[in-house]
């Protein structure tokens, strides 16, 4: 009888039921979650990988403001109908010092994660100019005004200096003194190619 009463009782109190509800997400998702953040798999950077170039890095950010990760993601399950069409499965390690992280959850076009070097920079061009013109069964937009757009670099050195400063990419002095001369001039086409043939090249 008391269970019974005790049952009743949450389930006739929206209030209550709310605010178990709440509490048991919250423990679920502490338990998934809390223990990712001491693993050393997921807090270290992959042997030998380098972070992003100034160009490859305003490429990302391109990549971010033109909607690119709406339609492809960047993650690749360990699963073999994956691997054997996108390459080598996606690895935490990969993804340390990319703040937000790009892995995505909608594949409207293929994944991007092993990108890097599979094509030239003048099917890339072409391909983001007019994507049907070298994938004719493409649905993907193209993006002909990225190569209208002349980068001047001019918070490139900045937003370098922030990702050293808190969220300890390993940005040399070097680096950040000469990140305006290495945008300066380039397009933003120039600069969201460099960003794809970077993809996934740290594991090749």
């Amino acid at each position: 009888m008391f269970k019974k009463f005790n049952h009743e009782l949450v389930e006739k109190n929206a209030g209550l039921l709310g605010l178990l509800a709440i509490v048991a997400i919250s423990f679920g998702t502490l338990v998934e979650i809390t223990p990712q953040l001491f693993l050393s798999e997921t807090n270290t950077p992959m042997k030998n990988m380098k972070p992003y170039t100034a160009l490859q890095f305003e490429g990302r950010d391109i990549y971010i403001r033109e909607g690119c990760v709406q339609c492809h993601s960047q993650m690749i399950r360990p699963f073999r109908h994956e691997t054997e069409r996108y390459g080598h499965y996606s690895l935490a390690g990969e993804s340390v010092w990319d703040h937000p992280f790009l892995w995505g959850s909608k594949r409207t076009g293929p994944d991007l994660a092993r990108v890097g070097g599979r094509y030239s920079d003048a099917w890339h061009v072409a391909h983001l100019n007019d994507p049907r013109a070298v994938v004719p069964e493409s649905n993907m937009p193209g993006f002909p005004w990225l190569a209208q757009t002349t980068m001047d670099g001019e918070l490139t050195a900045k937003k370098l200096s922030i990702f050293r400063d808190y969220f300890d990419v390993p940005y040399t002095d070097e680096d950040i003194a000469g990140a305006k001369d290495a945008v300066k001039g380039k397009t933003e086409l120039d600069a969201l190619i460099a960003y794809l043939q970077s993809l996934g090249t740290h594991l090749k």
